[in-house]
Protein backbone atom coordinates (compact mmCIF):
# COMPACT_ATOMS: atom_id res chain seq x y z
CA UNK A 1 0.00 0.00 0.00
CA UNK A 2 2.56 2.40 0.76
CA UNK A 3 4.59 1.94 -2.77
CA UNK A 4 1.11 2.73 -4.43
CA UNK A 5 0.23 6.23 -2.67
CA UNK A 6 4.38 6.87 -3.71
CA UNK A 7 3.60 5.75 -6.75
CA UNK A 8 0.59 7.77 -7.37
CA UNK A 9 2.00 10.54 -5.63
CA UNK A 10 4.86 10.45 -8.05
CA UNK A 11 2.43 10.61 -11.18
CA UNK A 12 0.36 13.35 -10.06
CA UNK A 13 3.23 15.40 -9.51
CA UNK A 14 4.78 14.84 -13.04
CA UNK A 15 1.01 15.28 -14.84
CA UNK A 16 -0.58 18.11 -12.87
CA UNK A 17 0.80 20.72 -15.23
CA UNK A 18 -0.30 18.46 -18.03
CA UNK A 19 -3.66 17.65 -17.34
CA UNK A 20 -5.43 20.76 -17.59
CA UNK A 21 -4.06 21.09 -20.88
CA UNK A 22 -5.28 17.72 -22.14
CA UNK A 23 -9.11 18.66 -20.40
CA UNK A 24 -9.57 21.87 -22.35
CA UNK A 25 -8.48 20.09 -25.45
CA UNK A 26 -11.01 17.53 -24.65
CA UNK A 27 -13.29 19.97 -23.98
CA UNK A 28 -12.97 21.86 -27.00
CA UNK A 29 -12.07 18.76 -29.61
CA UNK A 30 -15.58 19.09 -31.39
CA UNK A 31 -15.39 22.64 -31.78
CA UNK A 32 -11.41 22.18 -32.89
CA UNK A 33 -12.45 19.06 -35.43
CA UNK A 34 -15.72 20.92 -36.92
CA UNK A 35 -12.91 24.24 -37.90
CA UNK A 36 -10.95 21.83 -40.08
CA UNK A 37 -13.27 20.21 -41.29
CA UNK A 38 -14.74 23.31 -42.31
CA UNK A 39 -11.49 24.23 -43.80
CA UNK A 40 -11.27 21.15 -46.09
CA UNK A 41 -14.85 21.14 -47.00
CA UNK A 42 -15.12 24.79 -47.86
CA UNK A 43 -17.11 24.33 -51.12
CA UNK A 44 -19.61 21.69 -49.64
CA UNK A 45 -20.48 24.13 -46.12
CA UNK A 46 -20.85 26.93 -48.70
CA UNK A 47 -23.11 25.30 -50.84
CA UNK A 48 -25.07 23.92 -48.70
CA UNK A 49 -25.72 26.86 -46.40
CA UNK A 50 -26.79 28.97 -49.91
CA UNK A 51 -29.00 26.46 -51.21
CA UNK A 52 -30.77 25.68 -47.69
CA UNK A 53 -30.99 29.28 -46.98
CA UNK A 54 -31.16 30.70 -50.74
CA UNK A 55 -28.65 33.67 -49.16
CA UNK A 56 -26.10 33.95 -51.67
CA UNK A 57 -22.93 33.36 -52.81
CA UNK A 58 -21.56 36.21 -50.50
CA UNK A 59 -23.56 35.49 -47.24
CA UNK A 60 -23.00 31.84 -47.43
CA UNK A 61 -19.45 32.35 -47.50
CA UNK A 62 -19.35 35.20 -44.64
CA UNK A 63 -21.13 32.11 -42.43
CA UNK A 64 -18.67 29.56 -43.67
CA UNK A 65 -15.83 31.98 -42.70
CA UNK A 66 -17.61 33.24 -39.55
CA UNK A 67 -17.91 29.40 -38.40
CA UNK A 68 -14.16 28.73 -39.41
CA UNK A 69 -12.51 31.91 -37.97
CA UNK A 70 -15.05 31.72 -34.47
CA UNK A 71 -14.09 28.06 -34.06
CA UNK A 72 -10.57 27.54 -34.14
CA UNK A 73 -9.81 31.15 -32.95
CA UNK A 74 -11.96 30.37 -30.11
CA UNK A 75 -9.63 26.97 -29.45
CA UNK A 76 -6.40 28.35 -29.94
CA UNK A 77 -7.68 31.08 -27.11
CA UNK A 78 -9.08 28.59 -24.84
CA UNK A 79 -5.51 26.23 -25.27
CA UNK A 80 -3.31 29.24 -24.50
CA UNK A 81 -5.65 30.52 -21.70
CA UNK A 82 -6.13 33.97 -23.29
CA UNK A 83 -9.18 35.41 -22.64
CA UNK A 84 -11.12 32.25 -22.25
CA UNK A 85 -14.09 33.71 -21.46
CA UNK A 86 -14.70 35.94 -24.58
CA UNK A 87 -13.47 32.86 -26.33
CA UNK A 88 -16.38 30.62 -24.55
CA UNK A 89 -18.73 33.37 -25.25
CA UNK A 90 -17.83 33.51 -28.70
CA UNK A 91 -18.23 29.10 -28.82
CA UNK A 92 -21.97 29.53 -27.23
CA UNK A 93 -22.72 32.17 -30.05
CA UNK A 94 -21.20 29.48 -32.70
CA UNK A 95 -23.08 26.79 -31.10
CA UNK A 96 -26.99 29.38 -31.32
CA UNK A 97 -25.49 30.26 -34.80
CA UNK A 98 -25.69 26.54 -35.94
CA UNK A 99 -28.79 25.23 -34.40
CA UNK A 100 -30.29 27.81 -36.75
CA UNK A 101 -28.80 27.51 -39.70
CA UNK A 102 -28.78 24.04 -39.69
CA UNK A 103 -32.25 23.27 -38.10
CA UNK A 104 -30.96 21.08 -35.48
CA UNK A 105 -33.19 23.16 -32.60
CA UNK A 106 -35.88 20.15 -34.69
CA UNK A 107 -33.36 16.47 -34.26
CA UNK A 108 -33.81 16.05 -30.75
CA UNK A 109 -30.08 14.05 -31.29
CA UNK A 110 -27.77 16.97 -32.77
CA UNK A 111 -30.00 19.19 -30.10
CA UNK A 112 -28.64 17.30 -27.06
CA UNK A 113 -25.34 16.96 -28.22
CA UNK A 114 -25.33 20.72 -28.92
CA UNK A 115 -26.74 21.22 -25.39
CA UNK A 116 -23.58 18.49 -24.21
CA UNK A 117 -21.32 21.38 -25.70
CA UNK A 118 -22.35 23.86 -23.91
CA UNK A 119 -21.92 22.20 -20.69
CA UNK A 120 -18.09 21.77 -21.91
CA UNK A 121 -18.09 25.75 -22.27
CA UNK A 122 -19.43 26.29 -19.12
CA UNK A 123 -17.07 23.82 -17.59
CA UNK A 124 -14.30 25.45 -19.18
CA UNK A 125 -15.83 29.15 -17.79
CA UNK A 126 -16.03 28.12 -14.67
CA UNK A 127 -12.43 26.67 -14.64
CA UNK A 128 -11.27 30.21 -15.83
CA UNK A 129 -12.98 32.22 -13.23
CA UNK A 130 -10.55 33.02 -10.22
CA UNK A 131 -12.06 32.21 -6.56
CA UNK A 132 -10.14 31.92 -3.31
CA UNK A 133 -7.92 28.48 -2.48
CA UNK A 134 -10.25 26.00 -0.67
CA UNK A 135 -8.84 23.66 1.81
CA UNK A 136 -9.30 20.67 -0.94
CA UNK A 137 -9.08 22.16 -4.33
CA UNK A 138 -12.49 21.39 -6.30
CA UNK A 139 -14.17 19.99 -3.29
CA UNK A 140 -16.90 22.61 -2.55
CA UNK A 141 -17.01 22.95 1.05
CA UNK A 142 -20.56 22.78 2.90
CA UNK A 143 -22.85 26.02 2.81
CA UNK A 144 -20.79 27.75 0.39
CA UNK A 145 -22.58 28.69 -2.88
CA UNK A 146 -20.66 30.51 -5.45
CA UNK A 147 -21.46 30.95 -9.47
CA UNK A 148 -18.67 28.51 -10.41
CA UNK A 149 -19.90 26.28 -8.45
CA UNK A 150 -23.71 26.04 -10.31
CA UNK A 151 -21.67 26.59 -13.20
CA UNK A 152 -19.90 23.48 -13.12
CA UNK A 153 -22.97 21.37 -11.90
CA UNK A 154 -24.68 22.88 -15.02
CA UNK A 155 -21.91 21.87 -17.23
CA UNK A 156 -21.82 18.35 -16.15
CA UNK A 157 -25.30 17.63 -16.13
CA UNK A 158 -25.46 18.75 -19.61
CA UNK A 159 -22.00 16.79 -20.49
CA UNK A 160 -24.35 13.94 -19.45
CA UNK A 161 -26.31 14.53 -22.35
CA UNK A 162 -23.98 13.58 -24.83
CA UNK A 163 -23.77 9.88 -23.44
CA UNK A 164 -27.84 10.21 -23.53
CA UNK A 165 -27.51 10.65 -27.39
CA UNK A 166 -25.51 7.18 -27.94
CA UNK A 167 -28.29 5.21 -25.84
CA UNK A 168 -31.82 3.70 -28.14
CA UNK A 169 -34.08 2.46 -26.22
CA UNK A 170 -36.03 -0.77 -27.56
CA UNK A 171 -39.66 -1.51 -27.55
CA UNK A 172 -38.90 -3.50 -24.22
CA UNK A 173 -38.58 -1.59 -21.17
CA UNK A 174 -35.64 -3.50 -20.02
CA UNK A 175 -33.32 -3.30 -22.94
CA UNK A 176 -31.05 -0.65 -23.70
CA UNK A 177 -28.68 -0.92 -26.32
CA UNK A 178 -26.33 1.51 -27.93
CA UNK A 179 -25.61 2.84 -31.44
CA UNK A 180 -26.06 0.15 -34.19
CA UNK A 181 -23.76 1.77 -36.38
CA UNK A 182 -20.42 1.71 -33.64
CA UNK A 183 -19.04 -1.71 -34.28
CA UNK A 184 -17.76 -1.39 -30.68
CA UNK A 185 -21.14 -1.50 -29.32
CA UNK A 186 -22.86 -3.68 -26.71
CA UNK A 187 -25.91 -4.96 -26.00
CA UNK A 188 -27.22 -4.11 -22.44
CA UNK A 189 -30.10 -6.41 -21.45
CA UNK A 190 -31.30 -5.83 -18.01
CA UNK A 191 -34.06 -8.29 -18.43
CA UNK A 192 -32.03 -11.52 -18.77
Amino acid sequence: PGSNSALMTTFLRLTKHYLPHLARLCLISTFLEDGIRMWFQWNEQRDYIEATWSCGYFLATCFVLLNLIGQLGGCVLILSRNFVQYACFGLFGIIALQTVAYSILWDLKFLMRNLALGGGLLLLLAESRSEGKSMFAGVPSMGESSPKQYMQLGGRVLLVLMFMTLLHFDSNFFSVSTDNNNPHSTLMDISS
